[in-house]
């Protein structure tokens, strides 16, 4: 991406050309005829907006960094979860915590969703520690915790059905999708991602689930491989995909893999690659499962057979970031990319819109939507940096600085121009086109996106072991728990939150638990 030529084209495109027709809404909203909440959702999508982002406030509570943010149906609550095993309930526009509670995990809070039409009093997690729980808040504020099922790996995602306050669904490390339905409290596996590589396993360890929000009998998951998977919930009995998603370059590349996949409200299918690029396909993108298995694999009767359940062990050993051993430097991902992609072309006439400039190598990054009607794509990078691009074409439109080092996860609000990011600082980011002028670019722009690009050659080239992926991740987690600085942060935690909150323990156990249930759930009285 040129970013002088994106700067040049924007200064000189004038301002009334930006918002185009916005003028006579406003003039609309200004004497009644148009609602707020209607102009709100028409001007939302506004490039001219979009590069008015400016962030507006940080919210300050937790003490590891934050791996999840999470906007209530009404956007007037945002909920948040951390290394340090609290989740946070705020008024984010008043920059106050509204509650705060354990949430039961052992491990890293990885994403926590409030469930919708329950009045907020309803949340479910998941966790580094493969469990997923599920929360409710009562009405004197007291919350109890209790675990619903538990993965054999890290569970990193959770899918909640559009409008349903009782059904959800989450994925793991263990290759398996569960469903949950919170009538009951009952959970069902659902399917068993097949892994094509089989020397590697035979199930796909899984990053991230979603649910197409305009037919939610469709669900993709996107995991430790090329291949993003699309399942009907209606057609699951046999494991089988309806349809596979990949740039056709990278069909045969066992060490890429996907940290993120996003539908936006047309049923586009937007997919984030490790150290790769990110990707957005149409329904009709489909492509047909070119890989050949292992020689030395088994066969689909000894998989099918092997197939463990959620709770039955098999082998989470810490697999391989993607361009750590294998990966091809970014010549052979930029510009070897770029003839494929136009082979590709040649081939069916169509190819995915890439975005590039950002670098996703160091966590599971995600990716997601911006607009009303899903007008922008978002992403973080290693570089502390997010980047909004153009759905259509794949233009940079801007480039925030979000973290000190990395930034992870991009939240718009559900119904106007805000955002909400975290990543590996302790803060939140809220953002608003409050700024009186478009923001430029960063002045070093374009070597922020050489940087990321070198970085992805340079490691390439560097041989990593499990055993040196292991201790990196190890001491990642465990670096807010310094005592000296967890000390000093308890303290002024104390004294901000000293009226207002009033933690305690019981000793109710978990339902369905086994010998590695956590015990008592939390409560959280407000005083």
């Amino acid at each position: 991406m040129d970013c002088d030529g994106a700067s040049a084209s924007r200064s000189s495109t004038p301002a009334l050309e930006l918002y185009k027709c916005r003028h006579f809404e406003l003039y609309k909203r200004e004497i009644g005829s148009l609602r707020p909440s209607l102009y709100a959702h028409r001007i939302g999508g506004c490039e001219d907006m979009v590069q008015r982002l400016k962030e507006f406030r940080r919210l300050s509570g937790h003490r590891g960094c934050v791996n999840t943010v999470h906007f209530n149906p009404s956007g007037d609550r945002l909920v948040s979860g951390s290394d340090d095993k609290q989740i946070i309930f705020w008024d984010w526009m008043a920059g106050r915590k509204k509650l705060i509670y354990h949430s039961g995990h052992e491990q890293n809070v990885f994403q926590a969703r409030i469930m919708p039409f329950s009045d907020d009093r309803s949340v479910v997690s998941c966790a580094a520690d493969g469990q997923v729980r599920h929360a409710l808040i009562s009405e004197d504020g007291r919350v109890e915790t209790k675990k619903l099922a538990k993965h054999r790996g890290p569970a990193h995602k959770l899918a909640v059905e559009p409008g349903s306050p009782r059904t959800f669904f989450s994925c793991g490390e263990d290759g398996i999708v569960l469903h949950f339905d919170l009538r009951d409290n009952r959970r069902t596996k659902l399917l068993s991602c097949q892994n094509r590589f089989k020397s590697r396993g035979p199930l796909v360890r899984l990053n991230s689930i979603v649910i197409n929000p305009r037919n939610p009998n469709y669900l993709a998951v996107g995991g430790d491989d090329v291949y993003a998977r699309v399942y009907d919930l209606r057609k699951i009995g046999d494991d089988t995909p309806v349809s596979l998603y990949t740039p056709k370059h990278l069909i045969g590349f066992p060490h890429i893999h996907i940290t993120c996949v996003a539908y936006s409200h047309q049923e586009e299918l937007l997919v984030s690659y490790s150290d790769e690029h990110i990707y957005l396909f149409q329904r009709d993108m489909e492509v047909q499962d070119q890989t050949r298995p292992d020689d030395d694999s088994a066969s689909d009767e000894e998989v099918n057979s092997d197939t463990p359940d959620c709770d039955d062990e098999i082998d989470t050993s810490i697999r391989k970031k993607d361009g750590d051993d294998d990966a091809e430097d970014e010549d052979q991902s930029g510009d070897m990319d770029d003839d494929k992609e136009k082979s590709s072309a040649a081939d069916d006439g169509r190819s995915p819109q890439v975005y590039r400039g950002h670098r996703n190598a160091q966590t599971v990054k995600g990716v997601n939507f911006y607009g009303p009607n899903s007008e922008y794509v978002m992403s973080g990078s290693d570089c502390g940096h997010i980047f909004i691009w153009k759905k259509r074409g794949g233009a940079l439109v801007t480039m925030l600085k979000g973290d000190r080092r990395v930034v992870n996860c991009l939240e718009p609000h559900p119904h106007t121009a805000f955002l909400a990011t975290s990543g590996m600082d302790k803060t939140i980011k809220l953002w608003a086109p409050t700024s009186v002028d478009r923001e430029p670019f960063p002045p070093n722009a374009d070597k922020i996106m050489e940087r990321n690009k070198r970085s992805r050659e340079d490691l390439s080239n560097v041989p990593f072991t499990p055993e040196i992926i292991m201790r990196v991740l190890h001491l990642q987690s465990a670096r807010f728990v310094d005592p000296e600085a967890q000390n000093q942060d308890d303290a002024q935690e104390h004294n901000e939150e000293e009226g207002y909150y009033n933690l305690i323990s019981t000793e109710n156990s978990d339902e369905d638990s086994s010998d590695d249930s956590l015990g008592s759930p939390r409560e959280c009285i407000i005083s």
